[in-house]
């Protein structure tokens, strides 16, 4: 965006043009007040301010201080070339510049289009140097901006105390493993969705442990790269949600919204599109418990962003496509009750009752889930078991192994894993021994998968290789990805 304006002889009046929202337009009483209280003078003219391009819709507080500047500027009471100078702030009434919601991606952007140095908020100069070769200039006040302009004072460049991502690694995440009992089956699967960025679906009675097998889930995550830490950073400080102390997301996301969410919080929207949970989880995780309870609309909007790995938002005004590339990881009961086949408890469901609270989830959602798994219940002897099983620590040396070879792999190419493979790659990268190939043509014809099920059971073989250091996919990775498999009556 450009900010321009023109001061001009007539009645003393502000004119926001350039399709402002109400935020920019109350931005005229903020930006007043703030001159006169850093000791300039605001003209008692004509002023005209345009936000440039002017087909495009203008939201948020962040031009408080770039109108302000450029008022200063028109009326001669500073002077410096401001065409490759970016200002990013809000302004109190006293002058003092606010936290922002999007530094990051805005500081992001400025660089891409050339623009250094950039002028941002103190509060927010840790978030905007995250963003390698370019000037970040911390401001606390329009008085001092003011006077670093005119050469009265110099601010110095911020420059990072401590390399932000380290400081973030430090922090624990995650349950570990090693204190879940049990569930040697369901700690395996994990092991392959978090090598291959799969999707899973676990099922089993209330209190078997899907909730926490699920939460542990982040404990053998890989570790992000620099690229994705930045991406989800992006998202995070467009939603106002990074933290103040280390404003950087180097862990990946886990997001697990309750099934009372409303459309919008899932998907994202609003009058002016904000990312919802599903974007939020981007990189990482997004977890839905209790995943019959959510609504049909909302399960059946996931399906589009779980193949694009992108959700378009389509306004009125225009439309916002926010990145979406998630592993969803489900949990749910297998009937109202909670007890359907359970060998202890016996299930108060009526057969009608079990399939229609399956069938909530439909068969194209089903089908791009490519681990199904059952969580049956803890025997007693393991609950009581004193061993450790085996660490997070250990799963995710082997996770990480495997997603190196992925990025060997996929170098240069815009896929990340074997999750994020089209036919094309399966085609190139799916290599199989000829027993495979018996037992891919036996399961397709017996199991009457379809060409995506077909497909979602090489990815699954190719990361099962992956974990087991195979260059060829052999006949047991195919039977370990094809256990994997629904079972369910949809």
């Amino acid at each position: 965006m450009e900010v321009e304006v023109d001061i001009s002889p007539g009645l003393p009046s502000t004119t926001i043009v350039g399709l402002p929202d109400t935020a920019v337009q109350e931005s005229r009483e903020r930006v007043r007040s703030a001159i006169r209280n850093a000791g300039c003078r605001f003209p008692g003219t004509r002023i005209t301010v345009n936000l440039a391009p002017a087909d495009l819709k203008k939201a948020g507080p962040a031009y408080d201080l770039p109108i302000a500047i450029s008022i200063l500027l028109g009326s001669e009471q500073i002077s410096f070339d401001a065409s490759k100078t970016l200002f990013l702030g809000e302004l109190s009434l006293d002058g003092t510049l606010r936290h922002t919601h999007g530094i990051l991606p805005m500081v992001c952007l400025a660089k891409e289009k050339g623009l250094s140095p950039v002028f941002v908020p103190a509060v927010d100069a840790k978030e905007a140097a995250l963003i390698s070769g370019i000037r970040v200039i911390p401001v606390e006040s329009l008085a001092q901006l003011v006077a670093h302009l005119r050469g009265e004072i110099t601010i110095p460049d911020y420059v990072l105390a401590e390399d932000p991502f380290e400081a973030a690694e430090r922090r624990e995440i995650g349950i570990d493993m090693a204190h879940i009992k049990g569930q040697e089956h369901a700690k395996r699967a994990l092991e392959v969705a978090a090598a291959g960025a799969h999707n899973i679906l676990m099922s089993g009675p209330p209190g078997s442990g899907k909730t926490l097998l699920a939460r542990s889930l982040a404990s053998i995550l890989p570790r992000m790269t620099v690229e994705e830490s930045l991406e989800a950073t992006k998202i995070y400080s467009v939603s106002g949600l990074l933290p103040s102390d280390v404003p950087v997301i180097v862990h990946r996301p886990f997001r697990a919204p309750h099934y009372t969410v409303s459309h919008v919080g899932l998907v994202g929207g609003g009058r002016w599109p904000r990312p919802g949970e599903i974007s939020l989880s981007h990189r990482g995780v997004l977890f839905l418990d209790e995943l019959p309870e959510f609504g049909q609309a909302d399960l059946e909007v996931l399906r589009q962003p779980m193949e694009d790995k992108v959700v378009t938002i389509t306004r009125a005004q225009g439309s916002v496509t926010f990145p979406a590339n998630f592993m969803l990881v489900a949990a749910m009961n297998p009937c109202p009750c909670g007890y359907y086949g359970d060998p202890v408890k016996p299930c108060t469901c009526s057969p009608i009752a079990v399939s229609r609270y399956q069938r909530r989830i439909s068969g194209p959602l089903l089908d791009r889930i490519d681990i199904y798994i059952e969580v049956p219940r803890i025997e007693y002897q393991k609950l009581a078991d004193d061993r450790l099983g085996e660490s997070s620590q250990a799963i995710r040396a082997r996770v990480e192994a495997a997603r190196a070879v992925q990025q060997k792999r996929f170098a240069g190419t815009n896929l990340t894993c074997n999750a994020d493979m089209t036919p094309i790659e399966i085609r190139e990268f799916c290599r199989t021994e000829s027993a495979a190939q018996t037992l891919l043509q036996t399961a397709v014809q017996r199991l009457a998968l379809s060409a995506r099920s077909f497909h979602h059971v090489l990815k699954l073989s190719r990361t099962i290789a992956d974990l087991d250091g195979a260059d060829l996919i052999g006949a047991r990775h195919v039977a370990e990805a094809l256990q994997y498999r629904p079972r369910m009556q949809v």
